[in-house]
């Protein structure tokens, strides 16, 4: 069995019919892909794991962030969220049940070192191996994501987490601790301050330490392991508003200030030129031998394709107050002349535009050198108190992935490198700002009883993804 790690970088950034696919979604199935494509369903650690304050693991910058009263609908947390962490073996069990190859989940940093550095918790490592040695019983191949917006919070009161450079060599030592114990099971695959200028720092340092977890890899594990490492990035598409030159440029940046910021950089060395000239000094730069070390770090890369919107020039004067926001001088929108871009899901940014998925994955190919590509998440969300029955007749749901997953079989037809595509989410789970009031997830759960029941979705994709 081939192995993989990925690196999931998180930000708490979610910040015409432009050509219809030429597929018919109706036609969309397993055998419309090529040959070992994988599908798969995605979560992450502190939306269905439970036990966020138990079981040894120390709080991360998300259990302090959401003290803040008012912040998550009726104060909710992810103490208990579904309860993956006692309840693993019924989920695999219901993926396998489902023909899903792979489960994309994360590994909590400070469930393995409850303080960032020093001592390991034992009870999280035999947790994590349980859960792998299970999904490997059930043929579920495991991809690890490192980081998915759980910094310990030992770290951010040390040394401001991101915001330092201590943070690179602490990163990649969880991450190698990872490979060495993890490694050699799961899929080869594998995260109120100055606005001016902390975002560009945190983005800085993220990337230095993925690129320093992927070296060490590289250097140590890879050879034995047969394994592949990469990084995971959200990825809107923007869409200009109008044909003008102004509005085709504001998309411009809008796309370098997103995806452009991380995929820049690890693909060519350097930020894209755009940013470079708009935020100059308050932009960090990367020394010779950072740039040996980021410069091509990555194996594939793994994309959060959701949605798309319009970008257009606001046609202003230059802000009196900069900041990563200012910096792209443009401003979306979700209609056009009226007509809204897509179908709305229950979250107020998403939107159905599956050409936008189309348009994102060649867009890829096309700037970056057609790079191995994973559609890592991708989904719709429906309103968290919806009714049972209604919960469970989620045919707007099915209609979503199919449209996306023609728009993704187009892509993959005209050449883009595209070797798996997962599903968010397995399950109901906690929403992060949403709380328990938005529902992702193809398996409804009683968040009273965390009882689960398949949606019409999860059935749809059994029916799809048979093997024969």
């Amino acid at each position: 069995m081939r192995r993989l790690f990925s690196i999931l970088v998180g930000l708490l950034v979610y910040t015409a019919v432009v050509g219809a696919t030429t597929h018919t979604a109706a036609s969309v199935s397993r055998k419309s892909f090529p040959k070992g494509f994988v599908f798969g369903t995605a979560t992450s650690a502190y939306q269905v794991e439970g036990m966020a304050s138990k079981g040894g693991r120390g709080p991360s910058i998300w259990d302090e962030f959401i003290k803040t009263p008012g912040l998550v609908p009726d104060n909710a947390t992810g103490e208990v969220t579904v309860d993956q962490y006692h309840r693993y073996k019924e989920d695999i069990d219901m993926m396998a049940n489902l023909n899903f190859d792979a489960y994309r989940f994360s590994i909590s940093w400070s469930r393995v070192f409850p303080n960032g550095t020093g001592k390991v918790n034992k009870e999280g490592v035999a947790y994590y191996n349980r859960l792998i040695n299970y999904m490997l019983h059930k043929g579920i191949t495991p991809y690890a994501n490192l980081n998915h917006y759980d910094l310990p919070l030992a770290i951010e009161e040390k040394y401001l987490g991101w915001l330092s450079h201590d943070v690179v060599k602490d990163f990649a030592n969880y991450a190698e601790f990872c490979f060495k114990t993890f490694g050699d099971r799961a899929y080869g695959n594998c995260t109120a301050g100055n606005s001016a200028t902390e975002p560009y720092i945190v983005a800085h340092n993220l990337i230095l330490s993925h690129a320093a977890a992927v070296q060490r890899y590289r250097e140590k594990y890879q050879e034995k392991q047969k394994g592949r490492i990469g990084i995971l990035l959200d990825f809107t598409w923007y869409e200009p508003l109008t044909r003008s030159k102004a509005d085709n440029l504001a998309a411009q940046r809008a796309r370098d200030f997103h995806v452009g910021w991380f995929l820049h950089p690890i693909v060519y060395g350097e930020y894209p030129k755009t940013m470079q000239n708009i935020v100059k000094d308050r932009l960090p730069k990367f020394t010779i031998e950072e740039v040996k070390m980021v410069k091509g770090s990555f194996d594939l890369i793994g994309i959060n394709q959701y949605t798309a919107h319009y970008i257009y020039d606001p046609h202003t004067n230059p802000p009196k107050h900069i900041g990563y926001q200012m910096d792209w001088n443009a401003r979306s929108a979700n209609k056009r002349k009226g007509v809204p871009i897509g179908p709305r899901a229950y979250s107020y940014w998403l939107y159905n535009v599956p050409w936008g998925l189309y348009k994102a994955v060649m867009y890829i190919k096309e700037r970056y050198g057609n790079p191995t590509v994973i559609l890592a998440e991708n989904g719709m969300d429906d309103p968290g108190n919806i009714t049972f029955t209604k919960g469970l007749h989620d045919t707007t749901r099915i209609n979503y992935y199919k449209s996306y997953l023609a728009a993704l079989k187009q892509s993959v037809d005209e050449g883009a490198n595209v070797i798996g595509y997962f599903a968010w989410s397995l399950l109901d789970n906690f929403e992060w700002r949403s709380g328990y009031t938005s529902r992702f997830g193809i398996v409804y759960v009683d968040f009273k009883t965390l009882k689960r029941y398949p949606k019409m979705s999860a059935y749809w994709f059994k029916k799809i993804l048979r093997k024969n």
